[in-house]
């Protein structure tokens, strides 16, 4: 049972990376797309009415993480504290940001407002990767299971790629739904914008897919059939979101930067099965699905609370996307008050 809680806390993930990283996208992409306020604000209201909705979808698999592998849990808090809390503090500056940009109607007031939303996005985007390229990679865990490295340990080479790669798939990312969600020049200059950011992003996924794939099977991962096939997915989903963005299918294109997105954080987990943290001072220091796990007992309680409960959970997330599929049109947005 621990084995399909690794795989849970892995799905939450993917829907958390999925979900928040186009919200991430769509603020990093604010500087580049919002050239006026209307477009700022036409901009900002693509993910107005879910973007609060896709956060607690970290709060669930940290929720999750905490019942189903409290080790992990307290071994990965304490030991990334620090880049925790400035995630932590990032989505707290991005969330009262779009809650009161519209206040006044200073441009001043405005801008403030729009920085920070990009700083807000930014960081989660960078940090994310980073966090997860150390848990795949091994930190100087002790034999009582505590991190004993320091803050700078963590900004090693891999991480710092796969929080880059983490970055840059979230812009796009962003941008694609923006290309999705907008008509006008909003819409013209994102698929643009596509374009520019395609080749570092590609360039810089590719290193984080084959750097993974070697430390994988250098390891003897159990998985690595599924390392390879998922990071050969995310490549392909990759390039073909850039070429269906280039002939206008926005739908198709947003569709495939989500499979992109969510094969890359499949690849990531696989390749640390059977770990939750390796440890890089000793092997035999490693957290593990199994000596990480709560009891069979809460497992059992927490696979029947899930049962009923993720599956209403995804049919309101489903019905709250179809209620807003409609693009925001400049029209709209020019029409409206200006705190709107």
């Amino acid at each position: 049972m621990e084995y399909m809680w690794f795989w849970i806390v892995a799905f939450l993930f993917v829907g958390y990376f999925v979900l928040d990283g186009f919200d991430f996208g769509v603020g990093m992409s604010l500087p580049f797309l919002g050239r006026n306020d209307v477009s700022r604000r036409q901009t900002i209201n693509t993910i107005g009415p879910v973007w609060d909705l896709n956060e607690t979808w970290v709060i669930v698999a940290g929720a999750c993480l905490f019942a189903s592998f409290p080790e992990w849990y307290a071994t990965l808090f304490s030991g990334f504290y620090l880049p925790l809390l400035l995630i932590l503090l990032a989505l707290i500056l991005r969330g009262v940001s779009f809650e009161y940009r519209h206040q006044r109607e200073s441009a001043a007031w405005k801008r403030g407002f729009d920085r920070m939303i990009v700083i807000g996005s930014a960081v989660p985007a960078l940090l994310w990767g980073v966090a997860f390229g150390n848990i795949v990679q091994g930190v100087a865990l002790d034999e009582n299971h505590i991190y004993v490295g320091g803050f700078f340990a963590l900004l090693n080479p891999y991480a710092l790629l796969v929080g880059i790669t983490t970055l840059l798939l979230f812009f796009l990312h962003g941008v694609l739904f923006v290309a999705l969600k907008t008509d006008g020049p909003v819409h013209e200059n994102a698929r643009r914008l596509v374009k520019l950011a395609a080749g570092p992003t590609i360039l810089a996924a590719a290193g984080t897919v084959v750097w993974t794939l070697l430390m994988a099977a250098d390891r003897e991962a159990p998985l690595l059939w599924l390392v390879l096939g998922a990071g050969a997915l995310a490549a392909l989903a990759l390039i073909t979101a850039v070429v269906l963005s280039r002939v206008g299918l926005d739908g198709w294109a947003f569709f495939s930067g989500a499979v992109t997105v969510a094969s890359a954080v499949v690849m990531l987990f696989a390749a640390l099965f059977p770990y939750v943290m390796p440890s890089t001072i000793d092997p035999a220091y490693s957290l593990t699905i199994e000596n990480a796990s709560s009891t069979p007992y809460t497992l059992t309680i927490m696979s029947w609370t899930a049962l009923v409960a993720l599956p209403l959970v995804l049919a309101y997330q489903a019905w709250t996307y179809w209620v807003f599929r409609k693009r925001v049109t400049r029209k709209s947005i020019e029409g409206a008050p200006a705190h709107a």
